[in-house]
């Protein structure tokens, strides 16, 4: 397979490796309701799912996800989307997300498979001192009237 970035130019060789392993990590490892691949022959762009955990509002609910690797990864972190538009106070009506292990506390420990665990985590268990969806994150306490806001919404948006 010949792993080729975004602009067309050769994908650096270390770089290339450590996303072939992570795939293969996270193929081995068939945990459920996250998955990522890249797409086609770019080892830098990926397409993930996500899906809600037991026993959170989000359960059952599926995102899809784009994943756009740097060239110095695992140096710096990748930059993460929701595809599928998705209503929680840590994404922005953009996709963006706001979770401190994609910004300031990333470290090169961190691989696609714990990203997605961590995106998994933060869907049942947002951040609402940092939102960047102010509605979401008021009406987090009230779980009824969340669920119910988060299932009209995905039901709109997300098929």
């Amino acid at each position: 397979m010949s792993a080729v970035a975004s602009s067309g130019a050769s994908l650096d060789a270390a770089v290339a490796k450590r996303l072939q392993s992570e795939l293969m990590t996270l193929m081995m490892a068939s945990l459920p309701g996250i998955s990522a691949f890249p797409q086609s022959d770019n080892l830098l762009l990926w397409t993930g799912t996500l899906t809600g955990a037991p026993s959170t509002v989000y359960e059952g609910l599926q995102y899809k996800l784009r994943l756009q690797f740097p060239s110095d990864y695992p140096f710096t972190a990748p930059t993460i989307t929701f595809e599928t538009p998705c209503w929680h106070p840590n994404v922005d009506e953009r996709g963006n997300i706001c979770l401190d292990i994609l910004k300031e506390k990333w470290s090169a420990v961190y691989n696609v498979q714990t990203i997605l665990l961590s995106l998994q985590t933060l869907l049942g268990d947002p951040n609402v001192s940092s939102p960047l969806n102010g509605p979401a994150a008021q009406l987090w306490e009230d779980q009824e009237e969340y669920k119910r806001v988060l299932l009209k919404h995905y039901k709109e948006h997300a098929q």
